[in-house]
């Protein structure tokens, strides 16, 4: 698959190590162009780009950047992807300790809904919960006991498929944690959020959320 990473931070830089190793054409990009590549480029064998043309002739495109950044990506730099790409948002919204104040998800729109909003596509949330680090040191084969599970929603089935399907592919369990409006359930905060469990306890803990923000995540 032709996977485009826009964000080349924790997240984003070992989603890159993964789904080169996995065989995946990946290209990536960040805020400050691609010359800032090339130590990730050069031991993971993916791309780099200008996040304007990352997304040509992707069929997957992963968004993992700040939240307060999200407006700020250049319009139209999904127009060269696949007519059918998937996107997921890996986002979160931090208030305090890094975006400020944005009204809308103040209000009660979940995070990946707004991103939705934002750059004029339906999206995937995903990855959102998982440390970093769990990418490249968790990964377990379908039955193991030590096997995690990570929570995935959006209001495609076909999308959220390809999702759940790469997820089990990079060695996690998907749990389908409902619509992008439900996605508040799985947001900075409720119990499946950095949670390291199996499919059953993330299910449970998507359950026990609670659907007003506690004063730590809020402006």
């Amino acid at each position: 698959m032709k996977i485009a990473i826009v964000g080349a931070g924790n997240i984003g830089g070992n989603l890159t190590r993964r789904l080169t190793h996995l065989g995946h054409d990946v290209t990536v990009a960040n805020s400050r162009g691609p010359a800032t590549l090339v130590e990730l480029t050069s031991v993971t064998g993916a791309s780099a780009a200008p996040v304007s043309e990352v997304a040509k002739d992707a069929d997957l495109v992963i968004v993992t950047i700040p939240e307060k950044n999200v407006p700020e990506l250049p319009k139209g730099f999904l127009d060269g992807a696949r007519p059918h790409v998937v996107v997921v948002d890996t986002g979160n919204y931090y208030p305090q300790q890094r975006d400020g104040l944005i009204a809308a998800i103040e209000d009660g729109m979940t995070e990946s809904r707004w991103v939705s909003t934002q750059i004029g596509v339906p999206v995937v949330k995903a990855f959102n919960g998982i440390y970093a680090a769990n990418l490249i040191d968790r990964p377990r084969p379908a039955g193991d006991p030590e096997r995690i599970a990570l929570p995935v929603a959006g209001d495609d089935p076909a999308a959220k498929k390809v999702v759940m399907d790469l997820i089990e592919e990079l060695g996690f369990d998907a749990v389908d944690a409902g619509t992008l409006d439900e996605s508040w359930r799985q947001q900075p905060g409720t119990p499946v959020y950095g949670a390291t469990t199996d499919a059953n306890g993330v299910r449970l803990a998507l359950a026990a959320a609670h659907h007003v923000r506690s004063e730590e995540w809020r402006a």
